[in-house]
């Protein structure tokens, strides 16, 4: 990828087109101020004499902000802000982004998981957790941060009622204060207040 973006430079695409590549390892993303066709034939064209293979499924033009693209686990586009109403191009996790972490709370709270303790399980969780919103931290992330809170929540008082065999409708059995008091499960939205830039 660093012969490609040396070679776009020599060539004089990056003033041509008004470009700015921005890449990590396999994936970039080529934003143009105009002529976006005539620079995607330019980057299919140098990609093939470099001998790269360019993903034709992941490959597109897109124009901001009439619509939005998915890069490095965000989404792109335009928003608007909560407290002002102001539209702005910005970004917020992608919805993959959401429902992979949501399938990975599911598997670390499966019914195989039954001879952990309960300590154990919620130190798995919270540490996915914690890893997951120390990446995904920019944008208006409250509403991503809910969704995998209740989530979490969720699944935990079943794998718990499943545990000690007792009524899926655990709520009475299992509160939220044993949950986070006790065991010590994180709460995603709290961790909102620190970031002024968390706006939904």
């Amino acid at each position: 990828m660093r012969r490609f973006i040396l070679g776009w430079k020599q060539r004089g695409y990056e003033e041509r087109f008004g470009s700015r590549i921005v890449c990590y390892a396999d994936d970039l993303v080529i934003c143009c101020r105009w002529q976006a066709e005539q620079a995607m034939a330019a980057m299919q064209d140098m990609m093939g004499r470099l001998k790269l293979t360019v993903n034709a499924e992941k490959t597109r033009i897109c124009r901001v902000p009439e619509a939005y693209f998915d890069f490095l686990g965000y989404t792109f586009g335009l928003y608007h802000s909560e407290k002002t109403g102001y539209p702005y191009v910005g970004m917020r996790p992608s919805k993959k982004s959401v429902q992979r972490m949501v399938a990975a709370i599911s598997a670390e709270t499966t019914s195989q998981k039954g001879l952990l303790d309960a300590k154990t399980v919620v130190e798995r969780l919270n540490r996915m957790l914690e890893g997951w919103a120390n990446y995904f931290y920019l944008g208006p992330v409250r509403k991503a941060y809910r969704a995998l809170d209740e989530h979490a929540t969720r699944r935990l008082r079943r794998w718990l009622c499943m545990k000690h065999k007792v009524a899926k409708s655990g709520g009475t059995r299992f509160p939220h204060k044993y949950l986070y008091q006790d065991l010590g499960l994180v709460r995603l939205p709290e961790r909102t207040r620190n970031l002024p830039w968390a706006k939904v």
